[in-house]
């Protein structure tokens, strides 16, 4: 079998001579130019394996021959050489196109890592199951919008740029970021998720970076951090808006650098990773609040993935419900597996799913629990209490025509017949900071009201209790904010309805977090009034801060100095 063909431009011939022999060891071929004219001419005459091209050239932009290649030759994965601590050309190169880069002067692990990654780009097998690949079984939908996210993602996995993956809470941002790693070259190696939001504050600089046994008091041993356990593969940061700014900053040196300094060392040690990080909060209005880093933020949204809601892709409701149902029938033993009613699958088809794919798989599994014979009925799936509450998907006021609903049984395929019955219901326009579909079931106080939606720096699922299934308690101006519990009780809603995955606590500390932002920005981030607007001292108001992430220690500590003086 012929060796691999490198195309390396550069017009400095010592680095050429380094990167030649360097390649050479490796059992790889090269071909040696120093200007965009000849590279275009070899890229013509042969096919090549993997290029390698400077940025700056005599004749051009290496920027320029990355879109070209990009465009012309797709499958040819091309790194660039960039001056060191060029993070803004980095990352133009990146969204141009090219596979990863390499920064002046060349570490040579870090070139042999980079060359090894490129060349399994093309050797990828997609791993199969039954003849149907893999982003089928992961990404369930055949709606035009989940075929394009599809071929999509083929794409990115090609690459190692960073994957900003953003959409609501249910959407299925890890299933995307498990797929990118899947298809790409680093699919052998590990994949590590990690949330975030879970991890308490002061243990997360040893939960990323690891530490050295006596490091600090309760570390007795040595512990390998998040990016080493992800050596050689893929690290995936979710809810990455739910970091506090310290953190941050050392992220972002951890990045740009490609190496990590455990807690307790003196050296810091190289890592090759890809990054993937995801959120359900509009991470732009997080930057503009002050809550998140704008350079990490540029730093880690090289590419960004928007994933659909649920209401956008009805038509994939019922093939998902199917999918679902098999799952679960085949998980808990049922057989025969029931089958969904006409009228079940009509109740599903005109629901707004709020919770996306995920509120789905917990439907059916509610369902599934409470059906006692072989059908699924309408009262199996509780989503009554929920569309009387504004949820809705449905504007079409027009009833189905009798036996127009599709049905179907767990362990075969649906049929669906055409044209009678609209599986893609329309919905209201939603502007973009206001999130999912909401009309709450009883007046809402003209101030939560705009606490709620009307102040661009709130993330739309700000406050749980108000959204969706929940309704407040219409009170009067200057009482206290409470949830209307006769309501609740009344509609049989469930707790894990009420608050978001993390618990109570979680709860609070969002719901404070977002009302000291809408103090701050009606103060224009004047923290002194914004303590008296909240009826606590500075000091109260600058503990919160800290604790929530929301400010730096020495720009308090500024502060209080000129409010002291």
């Amino acid at each position: 079998m012929a060796n691999p063909i490198a195309l390396i431009i550069d017009d400095e011939e010592d680095l050429r001579t380094l990167m030649q022999l360097t390649l050479l060891r490796m059992g790889i071929d090269t071909e040696l130019v120093g200007t965009l004219k000849e590279a275009r001419k070899q890229l013509a005459a042969r096919r090549f394996d993997v290029c390698l091209t400077d940025m700056n050239l005599p004749d051009g932009n290496g920027l320029t021959l990355v879109a070209e290649i990009a465009q012309n030759y797709p499958q040819l994965p091309v790194a660039v050489i960039t001056a060191y601590g060029s993070t803004d050309t980095a990352i133009a190169a990146l969204k141009a196109g090219a596979f990863d880069f390499v920064s002046k002067p060349i570490e040579i692990p870090r070139l042999r890592e980079l060359i090894e990654s490129a060349l399994k780009v093309n050797t990828i097998k997609p791993v199969e199951s039954h003849q149907t690949p893999i982003s089928e079984q992961l990404l369930i939908g055949h709606s035009p919008i989940m075929q394009a996210l599809r071929a999509t993602l083929a794409k990115l996995a090609r690459s190692q740029a960073p994957v900003y993956i953003s959409g609501e809470s249910g959407t299925g941002k890890e299933v995307v970021a498990r797929l990118i790693h899947l298809l790409g070259p680093r699919s052998n190696g590990p994949f590590v998720p990690v949330n975030c939001g879970a991890i308490p504050s002061e243990l997360m600089e040893s939960e990323f970076f690891g530490h050295k046994k006596g490091s600090f008091t309760g570390a007795t041993e040595d512990k390998q951090g998040l990016f080493q356990s992800a050596q050689g593969g893929t690290l995936f940061l979710d809810e990455v808006a739910d970091l506090p700014l310290p953190m941050q900053v050392k992220l972002l040196r951890a990045i740009q650098e490609k190496k990590v300094r455990p807690i307790g060392m003196q050296t810091e040690i190289p890592v090759d990773i890809r990054l993937l990080s995801a959120t359900h909060k509009n991470l732009q209005l997080q930057v503009q609040a002050g809550g998140f880093r704008q350079d990490l933020f540029y730093r880690i949204n090289v590419i960004e993935v928007v994933l659909p809601p649920l209401r956008e892709r009805g038509e994939d409701i019922v093939l998902l419900a199917h999918t679902f149902l098999n799952r679960l029938c085949a998980d808990w033993g049922i057989s025969p597996p029931p089958t969904v009613s006409p009228e079940a699958i009509r109740v599903l088809s005109h629901y707004g799913f709020p919770g996306n794919v995920r509120e789905l798989q917990n439907t059916l599994e509610r369902a599934l629990t409470l059906s006692e014979g072989q059908e699924i009925r309408p009262e199996h799936l509780q989503l009554e209490s929920a569309a009387s509450a504004g949820i809705q998907a449905n504007t079409d006021p027009s009833p189905l025509p009798q036996g127009s609903a599709p049905t179907f049984r767990a362990g075969t395929a649906p049929v669906v017949p055409e044209n009678d019955f609209p599986l893609l219901m329309p919905t209201p326009d939603i502007p973009a900071d206001r999130g999912e579909a909401f009309t709450p079931a009883g007046p809402t106080p003209p101030d939560i009201e705009q606490t709620l939606h009307k102040s661009p720096r709130v993330p739309p699922n700000a406050m749980y209790s108000a959204r969706a299934e929940l309704a407040l308690t219409s009170v009067p101006p200057e009482t206290t904010l409470s949830l209307n519990l006769d309501v609740i009780r009344q509609q049989q809603i469930p707790l894990e309805k009420l608050l978001p995955r993390s618990g109570l606590e979680g709860y609070l500390q969002q719901t404070e977090r977002e009302l000291i932002i809408l103090a701050l920005d009606q103060n224009h981030w004047n923290r002194t009034a914004t303590a008296r607007k909240l009826g606590m001292t500075f000091r109260s108001l600058r503990y919160r801060l800290k604790k929530l992430g929301l400010a730096e220690e020495d720009e308090l500590d500024n502060e209080a100095d000129v409010t002291a003086d």
